[in-house]
């Protein structure tokens, strides 16, 4: 029949990408992660495997790169993914750590299948602006379709026999197609490395990214992949850390896989998974059809100087006849004041769990500040309780371990947030029965335990001091003072709050008879 012509001219693959919430040094985590994505990945069908940049040690070690235990550390984590012969078995896996290759440290990719490893990729353009420092760590490898020979290091070698592999900038060709690695910033670069991979060939392209979250940034993302898949045709794979590492960033997760301009999965942006995997179903022949039709195209193919080709003896193409191509979607996005709650939103909970703390104190004054970081807190409880509803047994295993009680069941995200998060009204003299009250509705509304108390025995006993070496008392300008003296009094009492903060935060817990404490917040 013609539907069986069709099915048989198709090359059908199935790849898997993946947000993984990676923590700085924190490898046997890490490991674990990688781990469960390639199985997870194999169990849906898929036949390669993407993850995020450096998602061994994890993206933000910052001046732990520079010590050699993060890279020998990497390369046990990589030893133990190699030992287990199944676990890479019939899946090619595109892995990111950092490598020191003949005494110069990269950024590189480790393409491995079936316990070996097949070639290593380092990156090509390193970030370096906003918040990126990525050359004070790593030398960007500058011989674009050279590589080296790499020698392994024996924990390496005695897993795979392999005494060294190839080094540099080449791609991988399996027995029926070609697939190349490019890495984050790479992407955004003028000439990015998929633009001549794709004219030499390359049908599926990789990045494994470490991209903090940015206010539309997942607009950008998008419109230089369909832009780098629409012009060349080809497969793009993308995947990306998700949470925080340790440091200020959130990573924003959405890994996505595109076909020739269009979208055929897509993950979540903002989540409390550990774990996404994300995979689709695409067929090599729509790409050979899409190039092949764009005559200038193939006139700039044809002058195109070939890449370093490694050859493996695998097929990543399936022969399951009820395979179908994924549909393809529309981008998802969502409004600037949804990514403004949920990025830090995501940042408070990874925080506080990697804390092992009891939860947040807020001095909560009732303005706009503090207010509007008090509903934050009150959307990460709203989370917490989403994914306890969908099912996620490692937020509720975290949840029971910071509120220290191992058979809680939170009946609402408020009564998640009347146990992890305490606020206070630190009112004086001078405060307003408003704000006070405003103060307590802002908590009530998000369930928060709420005190409130003053803070005028404290700055007089400031001001007591202070008479003690002078004559002349300092007056606020409201009531006749200078700049100067009113600047001296909003700072005693700025101050005092600041103290007392850290003193409630310290035996709030405490006074409930839980043994932990709390991590303050400012505003």
């Amino acid at each position: 029949s013609s539907f069986t012509c069709r099915a048989r001219n198709m090359k059908l693959v199935t790849v898997a990408t993946c947000n993984l919430d990676q923590w700085a040094l924190d490898f046997d985590g890490n490991l674990r992660r990688i781990t469960d994505s390639i199985r997870e990945a194999k169990e849906r069908g898929a036949r390669l495997r993407l993850g995020p940049e450096l998602e061994v040690c994890g993206y933000g070690c910052e001046d732990h790169f520079l010590e050699e235990d993060t890279v020998l550390h990497s390369w046990q984590s990589l030893a133990a993914i190699l030992n287990d012969k199944e676990l890479t078995h019939d899946i090619l896996c595109d892995i990111g750590m950092p490598i020191l290759h003949k005494n110069v440290r990269y950024n590189c990719r480790v393409i491995v299948l079936n316990g070996q490893i097949v070639c290593i990729r380092p990156k090509m353009a390193l970030a370096a602006d906003g918040n990126y420092r990525e050359s004070r760590w790593f030398t960007p490898w500058a011989r674009p379709r050279q590589t080296d020979d790499h020698y392994l290091p024996r924990i390496i070698t005695d897993v795979t026999g392999q005494d060294s592999v190839p080094f540099g900038d080449c791609v991988v060709a399996t027995r029926d197609t070609v697939i190349g690695s490019e890495t984050c910033e790479e992407l955004f670069t003028p000439r990015s490395p998929h633009i001549d991979m794709a004219l030499d060939g390359v049908e599926i392209i990789t990045n494994g990214s470490g991209s903090h979250h940015q206010l539309r940034k997942l607009h950008k993302r998008v419109e230089l992949m369909h832009s780098a898949t629409s012009k060349s045709g080809g497969v793009y794979m993308y995947a990306n850390q998700q949470g925080c590492d340790g440091g200020r960033l959130y990573f924003d997760g959405c890994a996505l896989v595109m076909i020739n301009g269009q979208m055929v999965a897509q993950g979540s942006q903002f989540s409390l998974k550990d774990i996404e995997v994300v995979t689709a179903t695409v067929d090599l022949e729509a790409v050979r059809s899409y190039r092949a039709s764009f005559m200038s195209r193939s006139m700039q193919a044809s002058a195109t100087p070939p890449y370093p080709r490694v050859h493996i003896p695998f097929r990543v193409t399936s022969d399951d006849a009820s395979l179908a191509p994924t549909i393809t979607k529309d981008p998802k996005y969502i409004l600037p004041e949804e990514e403004i709650g949920y990025g830090p939103a995501c940042w408070l909970w990874d925080y506080l769990r990697r804390s092992r703390l009891g939860g947040y104190f807020l001095p909560l004054s009732g303005g706009a500040d503090s207010s509007a970081t008090a509903s934050i807190v009150g959307i990460m409880t709203q989370l917490v309780m989403q994914e306890i509803h969908d099912g996620n047994k490692r937020v509720l295993e975290d949840l029971r371990r910071i509120v220290g009680n191992p058979e809680y069941m939170p009946p609402s995200s408020q009564d998640v947030a009347s146990k992890i998060l305490f606020t206070c009204y630190m009112g004086s003299k001078n405060s307003s029965a408003e704000t006070r009250d405003r103060a307590a509705a802002v908590a009530r509304d998000v369930g928060a335990t709420h005190d409130a108390t003053e803070i005028d025995d404290v700055t007089d006993a400031f001001l007591k001091t202070w008479s003690q070496v002078s004559d002349k008392m300092p007056k606020f300008k409201a009531h006749g003072g200078s700049t100067t003296e009113n600047l001296a009094l909003q700072n005693i009492q700025a101050r005092s709050r600041m103290v007392l903060s850290y003193l409630m935060a310290q035996l709030l817990l405490w006074r409930g008879d839980r043994s932990s404490s709390l991590l303050v917040l400012g505003s």
